[in-house]
């Protein structure tokens, strides 16, 4: 599943992801923004491992900001631009209504 959401005022979140039993997996976080220090991206990759598929976004956010220590700077993104990128991309394969 893929999902996008461009940050007002800020960078691209590309979220790439798979379910497997209801759960978040192989949750992969890319596009254009900065995080410092570069590996705090794996942390935000490890934060969603595991959440529920049904997750909101504000949980998934939460999830986000509970799992990055004080000292990592964002730059272009935000935790609640992540989660959009990821309810989105969970609702590319939901049937249109």
């Amino acid at each position: 599943m893929h999902g996008e959401y461009k940050v007002p005022g800020g960078k691209l979140v590309v979220v790439d992801l798979a379910t497997n039993e209801g759960r978040l997996a192989q949750v992969q976080v890319s596009g254009d923004f900065f995080i410092e220090p570069d590996t705090a991206l794996e942390q935000i990759n490890q934060a969603l491992e595991g959440l529920a598929a049904d997750s909101s976004e504000q949980a998934i956010s939460a999830a986000i900001t509970a799992a990055l220590p004080p000292r990592v700077q964002l730059y272009g993104i935000t935790a609640e631009g992540v989660a959009v990128a990821v309810r989105r991309a969970l609702a590319s394969t939901e049937p249109a209504a």
